[in-house]
């Protein structure tokens, strides 16, 4: 969309307190949005939104502090996001860890397993009908190209049994490409769509860790784009006008791609979809 055809809509971007959601929101801003950060830290969900005021006098963005750290954490987001907004039309899912040690929450869920796939499935569904009474709304699902390495186990991965610093990233992240084409399904024909997207090999502290081997990643990380040309895409996909019907797609950065092999597996999609429903108390 132009940047008049963004002025004053409801863009909410997950994780938006520091990298690409950071520069996601300041991008948005720009294009005059009415741009809702959301923080689990609120002194530096109000830096950043401090930050992008100060480089657009004009920009309009607000604070939402909430957590997705947990399923009755993620639930109350959701709640927050319907009672402040009366409407969204674009919610970007862009909150992500990189556990390097195994740590469960109060649900028993791995943490990976719950911010990375779980958390934005439930904002996805308890979201859904104020997307669709603000149509044409998005949904903008930030995805890793290291999906394509994940091996999800429904009985190990949810649960942080198959826990390992360097896999579980991955296996999470196909999680939520393995559920992708269920929920665009259920949106089609809404008014509302659904893509995702890998924005790149962005330099963030996803994955920084101590010791020799996360001075060996600073270093990497060097050599990496920035968070603002990680931004690029996904702001791409939630504005252009040319995008207005894509739907269901998936982008390695601005070029639309086939989905791997690994999330064709609809028998463990159907599964794992079910068990979302269960495991975040949703009605199905």
């Amino acid at each position: 969309m132009a940047v008049d055809e963004m002025h004053n809509r409801v863009c909410v971007v997950t994780g938006g307190n520091a990298g690409i959601g950071k520069a996601i929101g300041q991008a948005l801003a720009a294009k005059q949005a009415r741009v809702v950060l959301v923080s689990r830290d609120r002194l530096q969900g109000e830096t950043a939104v401090q930050e992008i005021c100060q480089s657009n006098p004009n920009a309009h963005v607000e604070l939402v502090v909430g957590d997705l750290g947990t399923v009755a954490a993620t639930h109350q987001l959701a709640q927050t996001l319907l009672d402040r907004y009366l409407q969204i039309h674009v919610l970007i899912n862009n909150a992500g860890v990189w556990p390097t040690k195994k740590q469960i929450n109060a649900d028993g869920l791995e943490q990976g397993f719950m911010v990375n796939h779980l958390a934005p499935f439930v904002l996805n569904q308890l979201l859904q009908d104020r997307l669709k009474a603000s149509a044409p709304a998005r949904i903008v699902n930030i995805s890793a190209g290291m999906y394509v390495n994940g091996r999800v186990d429904l009985n190990k991965t949810p649960y942080g049994h198959d826990f390992h610093p360097m896999r579980t990233y991955a296996n999470t992240k196909l999680c939520s490409m393995l559920c992708f084409p269920l929920e665009a399904q259920q949106l089609e024909g809404s008014g509302v769509t659904l893509n995702a997207v890998h924005p790149g090999v962005i330099r963030t502290n996803l994955g920084d860790m101590r010791g020799p081997l996360g001075w060996i990643m600073k270093l990497v990380k060097r050599s990496w784009a920035t968070p603002e040309q990680g931004a690029v895409a996904p702001v791409w996909l939630a504005t252009a006008p040319e995008l207005a019907t894509a739907h269901g797609k998936y982008f390695n950065e601005k070029e639309e791609i086939s989905l791997a092999k690994a999330t064709q597996n609809q028998e463990l999609a159907l599964q794992l979809w079910q068990l979302n429903i269960r495991l975040a108390r949703l009605s199905s």
